[in-house]
């Protein structure tokens, strides 16, 4: 199987096999370690726009292009034309690669949705690519999915056996071929949704459109996030976060509650229906880590959230230094937070290339050892003769850590002390996070000390589970942290748990 990189994979094992005329045997040796991000992998970003007139594909492409952080494998929008005929764009790789001004010119329509992908449910291949278009009575039913269903093998199990043809491997295509189903027995648009809802077990945020309405739904739990907009001459706005709001100006009216499904149109505005009994438990990495930090969870950016588990960091672990840095990006706003609670100046030592994407350039062995410097290079002058404190929301496997603390001494630092911004990653999610399996994630292995030995710190510590959720400011019991305490709260089946799991460690 191949590693996650830090850009995603665009091309399976095959695609690469023929792009580079290599054995997959010997894509071990394409040492592409530069490129590894040591991290959980992100969800996929869904958005979707409907307007009174007008062509809305160059809305959607720009919401896109705002969660890209959140899927980099492939990219799709679906148009509706003013007949209700569905026009279809998606191919693998970046929004900005997927599509252009011609493209995006021809997508004519008032009403369209689109999709970020990061597969989480099968591979990466262009017929994977979201979103999903089924052909019903009523007419085309166009789907985006962020998260995962548990039991997405039993589901395509049970389509195939009724005879519908499934073209891809995800699990996405099982809830557009259920809702498809459901209409060709009779049901209409919202009963039909609805009764292919009470058909997926697991986590889903869904931007669905028919042919005269944009529909949100999310799961029960609300493990992933969903919320809606409105632009200033009227259109309603569906995005996995608000910071897709934003980029087209539109304002934030409210996220979709778990449970709940919203249809929005033009002439009735927002119907909402409570299709299942709310038990909240949103993705606490949604928080820490994978969302922007200019999005809005609970009435504030996730950067605020990040300066206080910054702050609560620094109550719990402080460790005299001349200086704190963040691991860009993402343990940049915990850094701060870290500096201001301890009163030890914060500076940049760290600085990440922004434009460095995947390559299939075999690097030189010193390029091998020099590891992480094609993301991250080091300030020389900012770390020489220092006592550093380097703040990250996570350590998965510790390679990258092991690297980034390798660097940081041969800078000149004397010290280096290592604190993370979120609790030892111990589990895997089943919810549309891509994680190790648990016998690959380090601290399931090996203890804060033993850690800390291996990633070659002075000291590590860790953010508790208790000042990680205090610093939310809400219920504590409305967040998934099964990545931190194996406690799922949508049951995995044991089938599915085997694949990732060291069952005898397991949880209750």
């Amino acid at each position: 199987m191949l590693p996650d990189y830090a850009d995603h994979s665009v091309f399976d094992a095959e695609m690469i096999k023929d792009h580079l005329d290599v054995s997959i045997q010997n894509l071990d040796q394409l040492d592409l370690d530069f490129n590894y991000v040591d991290k959980p992998q992100e969800a996929c970003g869904v958005f979707g726009v409907i307007a009174a007139e007008g062509d809305v594909a160059k809305l959607v492409y720009f919401g896109l292009y705002a969660l890209q952080h959140r899927g980099q494998e492939s990219a799709g929008i679906t148009v509706y034309d003013a007949q209700g005929i569905t026009h279809t764009h998606k191919a693998m790789g970046l929004v900005a690669q997927v599509f252009n001004e011609t493209i995006l010119s021809e997508m004519k329509g008032a009403l369209a949705i689109g999709h970020n992908r990061y597969s989480t449910t099968g591979s990466s291949k262009v017929c994977n690519a979201q979103p999903i278009v089924v052909s019903t009575r009523l007419g085309d039913f166009s789907l985006a999915h962020n998260g995962n269903l548990v039991n997405a093998t039993e589901l395509r199990g049970e389509l195939s056996a009724q005879g519908h043809a499934l073209e891809s491997t995800t699990d996405s295509e099982g809830i557009a071929f259920a809702v498809g189903e459901a209409v060709e027995e009779g049901k209409d648009w919202q009963e039909a949704i609805i009764t292919a809802l009470h058909r997926c077990e697991g986590a889903f945020s869904l931007v669905m459109a028919i042919p005269n309405a944009i529909v949100g739904a999310r799961d029960p739990h609300g493990v992933r996030p969903l919320v809606i907009g409105k632009t200033p001459d009227g259109a309603y706005v569906l995005s996995s976060e608000t910071c897709g709001l934003d980029i087209i100006s539109a304002e934030y009216i409210r996220e979709v509650a778990p449970g709940e499904l919203v249809i929005l149109s033009i002439e009735n505005g927002i119907q909402s229906v409570s299709w299942q009994t709310p038990k909240p438990k949103l993705c606490v990495f949604e928080m820490i880590y994978f969302a922007r930090p200019d999005s809005v969870m609970h009435d504030e950016s996730l950067y605020t959230y990040r300066l206080r588990i910054g702050r609560e960091l620094a109550k719990e672990s402080f460790v005299d230094a001349d200086i704190v840095i963040g691991v860009p990006d993402s343990g940049i706003p915990a850094a701060i937070g870290f500096s201001r609670e301890s009163g030890i100046p914060y500076g940049e030592a760290l600085i990440k290339n922004r434009y460095v994407g995947r390559t299939f350039i075999q690097p030189t062995q010193a390029m091998r050892e020099s590891g992480i410097r094609m993301k991250l290079n080091t300030l020389k002058d900012v770390l020489q003769g220092k006592r550093v404190i380097v703040i990250d929301d996570s350590i998965v496997r510790g390679t990258t850590s092991r690297k980034i603390v390798r660097a940081l001494r041969e800078a000149g630092a004397i010290e280096v002390h290592m604190r993370i911004s979120s609790p030892p990653v111990t589990h895997p999610c089943f919810y549309g996070i891509d994680t190790d399996s648990q016998d690959h994630l380090i601290a399931a292995q090996k203890s804060v000390e033993a850690i800390a030995e291996q990633i070659e710190v002075d000291t590590l510590a860790y953010l508790t589970h208790d000042a990680m959720l205090r610093a939310t400011n809400m219920d504590t019991t409305h967040f998934c942290t099964a990545c931190f305490t194996g406690t799922y709260p949508i049951e995995v089946p044991d089938k599915l748990k085997r694949t990732k799991l060291m069952l005898e460690n397991t949880a209750p």
